[in-house]
């Protein structure tokens, strides 16, 4: 959940390894038109993915792709354990780390528009104890400009992490975590990627609405969009639905708070397959809670993105309030506002937790969607393996001098919550 998470923003995802344990090529998998059907551009888009995989050390990819010009298309790459026979499914489960904040940040303009709380009103209002609570507004914890220090840096909450994975974490221990530190700079004066925020937001909504957030979720996103693939689990569970890859991450949580690209001798080995990345499919995800604890399917993102950009989980007047609020951050063509980023034409955000990272983006301009869910966090080089294939698609669809932007979180002042490259949500 570091990159924007870990989020898009945060975007991000993917690496390559062979489908079987023979191979070093990642095969790819046309999950719906015949060959004779095919878009246009699925030969390039392939043979880009393959090689960027195979540059990047990406056991997995699922590459959904929805454009009403230039027709739809459903892929899949490499494996989903590393050194088996075991090609990854279009109908696979992945955790989808800083996705999650903006199911969070929906839920909570949903109750904005009943009137049940303002933008405006300060966090203290709700939640006691909260450094600067009482210049905090809501508004500027789903902007990520609260100051906040994210509790993901903390360098013994990351040893806690690597020590005891299976750890179910409270929200009163996250924050307490976060408040032990001081805060980075007053309210509202810069943008400042933390996992804070959208923790204290997600205790916002279960003080409002009295029910568990993942009740919230399921009532007022999930079932209107019939998400039937995704889910919100409780902080005990650390169980993914079936069909899932392995998820898998180089380094540790320690080891990658400040960096999460590998000495440079260590980056080429595991491009050559000589250093193998560690198996967290199993790791508890309770430390991202609302900030990124949820678990998708490609098919699902697709859905949901388009319905978080197009429209059809706010009114028209907050959706709008919602699209006017993503600002420029770190130079270029990347932005952040209310629980959702921007990625050059793109609006929606990505999401790293370890072992994984997914990115959903669509264009409101051509209706072009893109969804990437990968099975490895970052890659060798320190780049959310989603965001890495992210660029070397982007230019099939918008011309081959088409310059992508960086990720949001990882702008300047845009730090992502969780190990430092493992974007949690």
């Amino acid at each position: 959940m570091k990159t924007l998470a870990a989020s898009l923003l945060t975007v991000a995802v993917l690496t390559a390894s062979a489908c079987s344990s023979d191979t070093t090529e990642p095969e790819s998998t046309p999950s719906t038109s015949t060959e004779a059907a095919q878009p246009e551009y699925v030969a390039e888009l392939q043979s880009t993915v393959e090689q960027l995989m195979r540059d990047n050390a990406i056991p997995g990819a699922v590459v959904q792709i929805s454009s009403p010009d230039r027709g739809d298309w459903t892929g899949t790459f490499g494996t989903s354990t590393i050194d088996a026979d075991d090609p990854i499914s279009a109908d696979d489960h992945f955790r989808i780390g800083s996705n999650t904040k903006t199911m969070t940040v929906t839920a909570v303009l949903q109750l904005v528009e009943e009137g049940r709380l303002s933008l405006d009103d300060p966090i203290s209002k709700y939640i006691d104890g909260v450094p600067n609570g009482d210049t905090i507004t809501i508004a500027q914890l789903a902007e990520m400009r609260s100051g906040l220090y994210s509790y993901t840096f903390d360098p013994e909450f990351n040893a806690t992490l690597d020590r005891e994975p299976e750890k179910a974490w409270t929200q009163e221990e996250l924050l307490q975590i976060a408040f032990s530190h001081p805060v980075n700079f007053a309210p509202g004066e810069q943008f400042e990627y933390s996992n804070t925020n959208t923790v204290l937001l997600g205790l916002v909504i279960e003080e409002l609405t009295g029910m568990p957030v993942a009740e919230v979720f399921d009532e007022r996103i999930f079932v209107p969009l019939g998400l039937e693939n995704t889910s919100f689990p409780a902080i005990d569970d650390a169980s993914i639905p079936d069909p899932h890859p392995q998820g898998y991450m180089f380094g540790t949580n320690v080891s990658t708070i400040d960096t999460s690209a590998l000495p440079e001798d260590e980056q080429a080995a595991a491009v050559a397959g000589t250093l193998k990345p560690n198996d967290m499919t199993d790791a508890n995800p309770s430390w991202g809670w609302t900030a990124g604890a949820a678990i998708s399917t490609a098919d699902d993102l697709t859905a949901y993105v388009k319905a978080l950009v197009g429209g059809g989980l706010l009114d028209e007047q907050m959706q709008q309030t919602r699209l006017d609020s993503v600002q420029p951050v770190g130079g270029g063509t990347a932005g952040y506002g209310l629980g959702m980023a921007q990625f050059g034409p793109l609006l929606g955000h990505d999401g790293q937790l370890p072992g994984f990272m997914t990115f959903m983006g669509h264009d409101p301009e051509t209706d072009l969607t893109i969804v990437i869910a990968t099975n490895l966090s970052t890659v060798p080089s320190g780049e959310g393996s989603a965001l890495t294939l992210v660029k070397g698609i982007l230019p099939i669809f918008y011309g081959s001098s088409y310059q992508p932007p960086g990720d949001p979180a990882r702008a300047p002042g845009a730090e992502e919550s969780t190990p430092a490259p493992t974007p949690g949500g």
